[in-house]
């Protein structure tokens, strides 16, 4: 089947989706590729210079379908981080999608009467926009580290994402999460001599962050995280070890950003020296709901938490942050990768919407990521397409039908919601979710 005809397929068969969001599922479950006119043309005699773009950080995982000595040079240091899909023939509203590179992808990006094209095969389906390089990008630190690498900008330029542990103390296959590429797209970075540090100071993050709040940057939030620390990592345990970092920032800069932080479920006296600390938001991620599936695929927070404590422990959570501000991550997909998968679309959506409805009931709402099968990795290897595009419409459908029935309002922290509004990349959830004024004036 073309994949225009598969598309347009599924535009049918979910209608009550924006067009946008079906698309945005689709592209992120298979990846892009680029030709070279694309990113990097020599300028013409007489041209105006070319703006730079904004290039892919990997600011935690590769979310690439492939190994980075798979792609060509230019695709390797000049793929941009995301697009932007305006108009075509579906006169698409702006939509911001996570560049995952995949040189055997249908959907390829290629110039066309001096503008870039995304393309369904062969034919062209949408404008590609390229957000421009941020100015504090080009900046070094006194150490030599660049902004750009200590504090990358994502969605958009909405979050500055702080990764300031790149590996995980999960190890090997008996602890590392079955789908996650943590440590292995370290490695591959550093075999590539792409500038990628371990563990980022806390000086460095605040020299970072001062450059990026002088540059007068748009950034609204900024994620903390990195990976989970199961002993001591510079002599400080986890809570010690992220802590430090989230009292820094919000010293030097109270208010100026909404605190995101990303790390293991933690017990409640943990928790609210978190709080203490000043993060607004918590993210004690769950990466999938069968209790089944959890021990599998999560073979480390199963031996060191536990699937039935770390959900208490979002619960408990809950009582320090409000249910509001605490947000458990999910990846799409992998409820469905083999081995140990389902292999039917309605039993992985029935799985999923059990954990739904047990956090939204409580006022907790997760959110999600979609599962790229990121080689290197148990379940990325043996399951390199992925999940069916239908398990992720059925998804975004059953995501948002929850929440409305709970007249819960879409999680903070990550933009605006709405088709052409929307400026979350690495899933369309809140593409398909109404702006937050309609959905409270139904309560």
């Amino acid at each position: 089947m073309r994949k225009i005809d598969e598309i347009e397929g599924q535009f049918a068969r979910h209608p009550t989706l924006p067009r946008e969001a079906v698309l945005k599922a689709d592209l992120l479950r298979t990846g892009v590729r680029f030709e070279r006119g694309a990113l990097v043309r020599p300028p013409a005699e007489g041209d105006a210079p070319i703006r730079e773009h904004q290039p892919k950080s990997y600011f935690i995982f590769s979310f690439d379908m492939v190994r980075q000595t798979q792609l060509d040079e230019t695709q390797r240091w000049h793929a941009p981080e995301e697009i932007a899909l305006t108009g075509g023939p579906y006169d698409l509203r702006r939509t911001i999608v996570s560049v995952r590179l995949n040189p055997d992808s249908a959907y390829r990006v290629a110039p066309r009467d001096g503008a870039l094209w995304l393309h369904a095969d062969e034919q062209p389906i949408a404008q590609v926009g390229l957000h421009d390089l941020p100015p504090y990008y080009r900046e070094k630190l006194p150490d030599g580290h660049s902004v750009a690498e200590i504090a990358p900008t994502i969605e958009w330029g909405y979050l500055l994402y702080l990764t300031v542990f790149r590996v995980c103390q999960y190890y090997g296959a008996k602890e590392e999460c079955q789908f996650c590429d943590i440590n292995n797209n370290y490695r591959q970075q550093i075999e590539q001599k792409r500038p990628y540090t371990g563990v980022k100071s806390v000086k460095d993050v605040i020299a970072a962050l001062e450059r990026i709040d002088a540059s007068g940057s748009e950034s609204q939030a900024y994620t903390l995280t990195g990976g989970s620390i199961t002993s001591t990592l510079h002599g400080k345990n986890e809570v010690e070890f992220y802590s430090e970092y989230i009292e820094a920032i919000e010293s030097q800069f109270p208010g100026r950003w909404i605190s995101k932080v990303v790390t293991q479920a933690w017990p409640a006296e943990d928790v609210k020296r978190l709080k203490t600390a000043g993060a607004h938001i918590y993210h004690p991620n769950y990466e999938v709901w069968d209790p089944a599936l959890f021990e599998k695929i999560c073979p480390g927070k199963t031996r060191y938490v536990g699937r039935d404590e770390w959900i208490r422990r979002i619960v408990d959570a809950a009582e320090v942050f409000g249910p509001a501000n605490v947000i458990p991550n999910f990846v799409s997909g992998v409820e469905m990768a083999q081995p140990y998968g389902f292999t039917e679309v309605e039993d992985a959506i029935r799985s999923t919407a059990e954990g739904l409805d047990y956090f939204m009931s409580r006022g907790i709402t997760p959110r999600f990521t979609t599962w790229c099968p990121e080689p290197m990795t148990v379940l990325g290897d043996a399951n390199p397409d992925g999940a069916p595009l239908e398990y992720h419409l059925r998804l975004l459908e059953t995501y948002r039908d929850t929440l409305n029935s709970y007249h819960i309002a879409p999680p903070p922290g990550y933009g605006d919601p709405g088709p052409g509004r929307a400026v979350f990349s690495v899933s369309a959830f809140m593409d398909v979710l109404e702006p937050e004024a309609q959905i409270l004036s139904r309560r």
